[in-house]
Formats: C-alpha cells, sequence, structure tokens
C-alpha cells in the first residue's frame, strides 16, 4: 500500500446499505445479481467522537454517527463531513478503558514508511490510530462485536494459509487481533469463549496433569489397560498358588508312602 492509498478516505455523503430486514427480504426475491446488493449495516451509533493520530487534513473531530457496514467502517458527521475505511486496513481493534474516555482503540495501516524499499517485504509501515470514543460507554461492546464480524468478512489477503500445514497468523497483519495484551484493554465475551473452547479441544502431548486420573486411589477407576494388567496379574498368583499346592501335596505323599514300607518291614 502506497502512501496514495491512505486507508482513510474522505466521504460527503453515506454509502449505500441496508439493514438486515430489508437484506433477508432482497435474497428471498432471489435477486439478479447478488453483487447489485447493497452492504448490511451492522450497527449504527449517535453521539461519537473520533481522534486520528496522525490527523487527517481538512478533517475536524466533532461529534458524528458511526456506521459498522459489512462492507467498510464508516464515520459521519451532520456537517456532511466523514470517511470510510476497508476492513483489511484495520489491523488492530480492542475495548480500550485507560483515562476517562472508554473507547474502541484501532491500529491502521498506512503503507511502507516513505524511505522503505518498494521490494522489501519486511520493510516498516507506517500506522495510523484511530480511537472511537461513544456518548454512552455501555456500547462499547456492542460496536466491538459489530467490528469484529465485519472485519472476519475481510481477511486479510496477504495471509496465505494453504502454503503451509503449520502456518501461523501475523497478529499485526490481520484483522482478528482484538487483544493487544495491554491492562487497560480486554478482549470481548466471544472471544474469551472462544479461546476457551479452543484451548479445550487442543492436546498437549506434555501436559502429564492426567496421569493422576490412573493412580490407584480410593473411589478412583483404573484405565482399562490397567484393569487388565490387574487381572492378568491376578491370574499368575493364582497359578503360581496352586503349583505350590500340587508341588506340597505330591511331596507329603512320598513322605506318607515311605512312612508306611518302614512300618511294614518293622512288622
Amino acid at each position: 500500500m502506497s502512501l496514495c492509498e491512505n486507508p482513510i478516505t474522505p466521504i460527503s455523503s453515506l454509502p449505500t446499505f441496508v439493514s438486515p430486514e430489508e437484506h433477508a427480504n432482497l435474497i428471498s426475491s432471489t435477486p439478479s445479481s447478488f453483487s447489485d446488493i447493497p452492504p448490511i449495516l451492522k450497527h449504527t451509533q449517535p453521539n461519537v467522537r473520533v481522534t486520528l493520530d496522525p490527523p487527517v487534513p481538512g478533517f475536524n473531530a466533532t461529534d458524528g454517527t458511526l456506521y459498522v457496514l459489512t462492507s467498510v467502517l464508516v464515520y459521519f458527521t451532520a456537517s456532511g463531513q466523514g470517511f470510510q475505511i476497508p476492513y483489511p486496513s484495520i489491523t488492530l481493534h480492542a475495548i480500550s478503558r485507560s483515562g476517562t474516555s472508554p473507547s474502541i482503540y484501532c491500529q491502521l495501516d498506512a503503507g511502507p514508511a516513505p524511505d522503505a524499499d518498494a521490494e522489501d517485504e519486511g520493510a516498516d509501515t507506517l500506522l495510523q490510530e484511530l480511537s472511537i470514543i461513544p456518548q454512552d460507554p455501555t456500547s462499547l461492546e456492542q460496536i466491538f462485536e459489530a467490528l469484529s464480524t465485519c472485519a472476519a468478512l475481510h481477511p486479510d489477503p496477504n495471509v496465505d494459509l494453504d502454503d503451509d500445514d503449520d502456518a501461523t497468523i501475523d497478529p499485526l497483519s490481520t484483522p482478528f487481533e482484538t487483544f493487544n495484551g495491554s491492562a487497560d484493554e480486554e478482549s470481548s465475551e466471544v472471544g474469551r469463549a472462544a479461546l476457551a473452547h479452543i484451548e479445550s479441544i487442543i492436546y498437549d502431548p506434555f501436559d502429564h496433569d492426567d496421569e493422576d486420573i490412573y493412580e490407584e486411589g480410593e473411589g478412583e477407576e483404573l484405565p482399562p489397560d490397567s484393569e487388565d494388567d490387574e487381572k492378568k496379574d491376578a491370574l499368575e498368583d493364582a497359578d503360581e498358588e496352586n503349583g505350590l499346592k500340587m508341588e506340597r501335596g505330591e511331596k507329603e505323599e512320598t513322605i506318607s508312602a515311605t512312612e508306611n514300607k518302614t512300618t511294614a518291614k518293622a512288622a
């Protein structure tokens, strides 16, 4: 992305969009082309203030309305001034409760640094910071969830997971990043539930905590393999005991026969 392709595009009118109900009616009527269906409005939040660092020339930060569309993120003021941001440009978004104004904090990919080599994939890139500050702080979760849903519809085209089964995602190059590790920022309830689910289905071969359930103890069950081993040992013990009894019986019979012979000779 070059500097002329700034992630923030100024607009003087709102883009066309439809509500979820209108979208459902449109697709139920089998339109001639699904590409002609306008984007869906996932959330709208009035009385929102934004800050940009570095600031956008010619844009005055006044109160406006936030529109979370499935296509782009839009901010528009009553004076007819606003901007829109494509979701792949949002490399990080999180709820920030630092300071006196809770907000949605975003980092935007503003393209390579001026002195960066265009052919160097590891060259430094410029970042622009956006803070979305609603007048009603209780709306932060709703904005965050809508933003996360729409960002998931636009994965970073530069991240290719098909090349390697063990591929990983760079946290600074995907719109799915929602937490930057700061104590003042938190993931959503949905994010925490998703993380808990992922951890529950991942098997760690080096985690030996589960081995405790195989230790014998009162009221504890042994695994099937241990039960089989225990039965086998019991059978071997029984066989050994029977063998000793048989050997002892044979010795007793030999001694008895010897005594009988001695008694007969004496008589």
